[in-house]
Parts: structure tokens; sequence; C-alpha cells
């Protein structure tokens, strides 16, 4: 670490939980994005200027129009554009030092492991469940921290799944294929301040987790009104009979 990054990153430095040694580990690290949107505009803006070394940003879709409310890595001189690239500029020109890889495609199969085995966390940003739940499977398979949010109209929801701890739910144990319908922004709405909220705090859990610090949200759910303003924390136990990682020992 040069002096230029002691005092980029004086702030966290000064973090006893964090200190020198806290933010080399940020540094060296390789956090996963899925998804370019609304969540994954702050979650990885923010991951960017804490200093995370290597940020992998995967997402399918052009930058739209009806995007630039709430996707704040996106501006209308990117209409058009691959939502990555126009990601990959952004998250630069907040921390010049910062590596991005920008993948401009739907993450399946072969190339989902590959991504999730080599990350050390995954910000899971996606819209539909077909996705969490490939995201999910992945993450239980290679035993790599999974951080989820979902966010519509004035709601929002975030949890961690720890597939290193024995002990941790996944996200198959809060939701079943088949038994949600995707409820997405394009057909319900959203206010663009709840998806930043929600996409802030996946940044915050993901660096938490990598770091070990304080209490994370494994086994939690947290559910955030914005009407009312009111924040709920429920229990996520792990489902012994859960498809995808009841096999592991715990």
């Amino acid at each position: 670490m040069n002096d230029n990054d002691l005092l980029r990153y004086s702030r966290q430095i000064l973090l006893p939980q964090i200190d020198v040694r806290g933010q080399e580990r940020l540094m060296a690290a390789r956090f996963l994005v899925v998804g370019a949107g609304g969540l994954g505009s702050p979650a990885a803006m923010y991951l960017a200027a804490a200093g995370i070394g290597q940020l992998v940003i995967a997402d399918h879709d052009k930058v739209e129009l009806s995007n630039l409310q709430r996707q704040l890595l996106h501006h209308d001189k990117d209409l058009g554009r691959s939502k990555v690239d126009s990601a990959r500029d952004s998250l630069v020109a907040i921390n010049p030092q910062l590596r991005v890889t920008a993948l401009h495609t739907r993450l399946a199969g072969e190339q989902l492991a590959h991504e999730v085995s080599a990350a050390d966390v995954v910000v899971d940003c996606s819209d539909n469940f077909s996705t969490r739940f490939a995201i999910n499977a992945a993450c239980v398979a290679h035993r790599t921290a999974l951080v989820s949010g979902a966010a519509v109209r004035f709601e929002g929801q975030l949890s961690a799944f720890d597939a290193r701890d024995d002990n941790s739910p996944c996200y198959a144990c809060l939701y079943r294929t088949g038994e949600e319908a995707d409820q997405t922004c394009a057909e319900n709405g959203v206010l663009a301040p709840v998806v930043g909220a929600i996409g802030t705090l996946q940044a915050l859990e993901a660096i938490k987790l990598h770091l070990g610090l304080g209490t994370s949200l494994v086994g939690r759910l947290v559910l955030f009104d914005g009407l009312a303003h009111e924040w709920r924390t429920l229990k996520l136990p792990r489902d012994p009979a859960c498809p995808v990682c009841s096999k592991r020992p715990g």
C-alpha cells in the first residue's frame, strides 16, 4: 500500500476493525456483482470506492432511458450501450485503481460456476428468481459467501448466505423454485431511493462478510417498508429439507 492508498482509504483505515491489514485484504479481494441495475449501481459504486481490488460485473442488458431514474451507474450518453461497459467507465471514474471485468452476458452454467468459484463474495443484484436460484446453487456448491437483495415498489429485503458455514441457510431455504412469481420494477414500479438503500447495504454486508466484521445477516432476513419507514428482522433458519443445501453437514 502506497502513500496515495493510505490517504484515499484513511477514513476506513482509522476504524480499528479494518486498519491497514483489513484495507489490504479489500484491495486484494475479487467480488462478483450480478446485475448492473438499480441494486447493482449503489452496491458496485460503494465497493469500488471502498477499495475492492477487482469487481466482476455481469449483466446482459443495454442501457435504456427508463433505467436512468434509479440506475446511477448510467447516464444519458450511455443510452444503447451495454450496461457493463457503462458501469466499468463509471466505476473506474470513482476509483482509477479498480480493476473491472465486464461480462456482457447472462451468467449461467460453467461460466457462472467459474466466476462464483473465483469470487471472494458474490453480490446478487439480479431481478428474477431463476437467476437468484442459479447463483445460490453455485455459491453452495463452491462454498462462496452470497449477499442477496431485492426491491420493488416501496419495499426491499436483504439477507446473506455463507456456504463456508455449515449452519448457514441458503437462498433456497427462503424460497422454493416455483413458489414465488417474479415481481419486476417494469411491471410494479419502484422508488429510486429504495433500491439505493438496499444496494448500499448489500455493499456493507459484503465487506463485513469478507473481513469477518460484526454480526452478519446470515440466518436473518431484513425487510424494509419505505412508506412506513420501518425495518423488520426475521430469523431465517437452515431448512433440513432444503433441496440445495441439505446435503451439507451441519
